[in-house]
Order: C-alpha cells, then sequence, then structure tokens
C-alpha cells in the first residue's frame, strides 16, 4: 500500500486527508479549515502547515508524498492565474513557498487537474477509453480534459465568454448560484448553456460534474438536455485531495504510456501529461 498526503486549496476551503493511492480510499478522517479572507499566499501556507501537522498526529508518515492542488493555472511550479484567490498569486513561484515552509518536497498542481486524474483512476473515468470532460462547480468552475487516460493539464474552460457573458463562472458556478438565489431549474438554464458550448467545441464522450454541489446532482442534471452523457462525479468533493495524493504518488504522474504518449504532450513540469 503507497499511502501519500492530498491538499486542496480552494477559495473557501482548503482540505486534505490522508490517501490509499492504490485503491482511492480515504486512510485518515478529512481535515477542513476555511480559506482565510483574501487568500493571502503566507495565509494559505500558514493553513496547510496546520493540516499538515494534523495528519502527522493522525499517522501520515513524514516521508509520506505530498500533493497540492490549487485553483490557477500551474506551469513549471508556478501560478500563472489567480481565481477566488488573492492576485499575488499571479506568476508567484508557488511551489517554491510551499516547499521552503514546509520543509519538504511537494507535488503542486491545479485542482481541477487533481479532481480529473482522481476520477480517472478511481472515479466516473475509470477505464473510459473516449474524451472526458471534467468540471467542478464550487466556488468558480473548474475543468480537466482526459483522453485515452492521458490527462491534458491546465485547461480553463470555466473561464470561457459565451455569448454576452465575460468569464462564464461569475454567472454559472454554484457560488453564483448561491450569491443570486436562484432556484435549480434557473441555474440548470445557465448550465445548459455552458454544457451545450462544451459540446459543440470538444464533442466529448462523457462529462463528469463535481465539486461538492455534485452531492445534489439529482436536483439539477437532469434538468439538462445534453447529446453527451453527463454524471456526478463519484468521487464527489474528495477528488482534488485524492488525485493530488495520487499525483504525488505516482511522481508528478511520469508513468508509462504504453504507446500512447504522441497524442497529448504537457509542457508543465509539475502536472505533465499522465497515463495509465
Amino acid at each position: 500500500m503507497v499511502q501519500a498526503i492530498g491538499i486542496d486549496i480552494g477559495g473557501t476551503g482548503i482540505k486534505g486527508g490522508l490517501v490509499d493511492t492504490d485503491t482511492g480510499e480515504m486512510r485518515s478522517d478529512r481535515i477542513k479549515v476555511d480559506t482565510p479572507a483574501g487568500g493571502e499566499p503566507d495565509d494559505i501556507v500558514r493553513v496547510v502547515t496546520q493540516i499538515l501537522g494534523e495528519l502527522g498526529d493522525a499517522g501520515a508518515e513524514a516521508d509520506a508524498p505530498v500533493g497540492v492542488c490549487f485553483p490557477a493555472v500551474v506551469q513549471n511550479g508556478r501560478t500563472m492565474s489567480a481565481a477566488n484567490v488573492s492576485k499575488k498569486w499571479i506568476d508567484l513561484a508557488a511551489e517554491q513557498l510551499f516547499e521552503g515552509s514546509l520543509h519538504r518536497d511537494i507535488t503542486f498542481v491545479n485542482d481541477a487537474d487533481a479532481a480529473g486524474y482522481a476520477e480517472s483512476e478511481f472515479g466516473a473515468a475509470k477505464d473510459h477509453d473516449g474524451l472526458v470532460l471534467m468540471t467542478t462547480l464550487g466556488t468558480g468552475i473548474g475543468s480537466a480534459i482526459i483522453y485515452r487516460n492521458l490527462l491534458v493539464p491546465n485547461a480553463e474552460l470555466g473561464h470561457l465568454d459565451i455569448g454576452d457573458r465575460h468569464d462564464i463562472e461569475k454567472y454559472a458556478s454554484n457560488a453564483a448560484r448561491e450569491r443570486e438565489g436562484m432556484s435549480w431549474k434557473h441555474w440548470a438554464k445557465l448550465l445548459q448553456v455552458y454544457y451545450e458550448t462544451l459540446e459543440r467545441l470538444f464533442t466529448p464522450d462523457l462529462i463528469i460534474v463535481g465539486g461538492g454541489v455534485s452531492k445534489h446532482a439529482e436536483e439539477f442534471l437532469p434538468l439538462l438536455d445534453l447529446r453527451t452523457p453527463i454524471v456526478p462525479a463519484a468521487l464527489r468533493n474528495n477528488a482534488g485531495i485524492l488525485g493530488a495524493a495520487a499525483l504525488a504518488a505516482h511522481g508528478s504522474g511520469a508513468r508509462p504510456t504504453q504507446g500512447a504518449d504522441h497524442l497529448v504532450r504537457a509542457t508543465n513540469e509539475t502536472a505533465p501529461t499522465v497515463a495509465r
């Protein structure tokens, strides 16, 4: 059994847990702490340090691999964007910041990529050979693209401009639903426009919907009328933790490609193309 720690940093909460990366099972209770107001780098690092300490007390070995996922484009260990956190993260050497503060090596990846990787390893996309789009509906909208078990990093499909709506996550995220007091029916109309656009652009074989709101999937997914099968994430809100841990345990995803690595090439050293 290979165990690793996964940390999932979001705009409203930071979650962590110890994971059996062979099975995708949590080996500890999930620890969750509110994201500090403003999402400043030093404040978030402090919370992650706190969570790692609690996981150590829960039995995590000191040399267990650590994966951290974050709501930003991550390239060569730098956060190139900042969604729902401080703008100080833009072009920040984030991986270096965490490693210096935690005094250990980490694997640092985009949060939706971690969730998508987890679903391909352990969840709704496991053994699916077609084109899969994973979306996470939360504070924003995250996305991951998986094709024939290859993960394409840093897809930012939540920031599309659709019609007169600039940056669709401002209108169609779960946070927007809660902020505007939308009914499930009203929200589903916005999601219909969003997912129709993804269908038109990518012609996927499967769409997976994750994020905390996926536990209420029966309230809104049946209201959508799409050509593509659309299902809730099997791993629900633990997907980021599981994916970050699995990527860390697998050496940042450097795994055999079974001859298919010519299909997709990643340029991100911290979240490269992944194949099973």
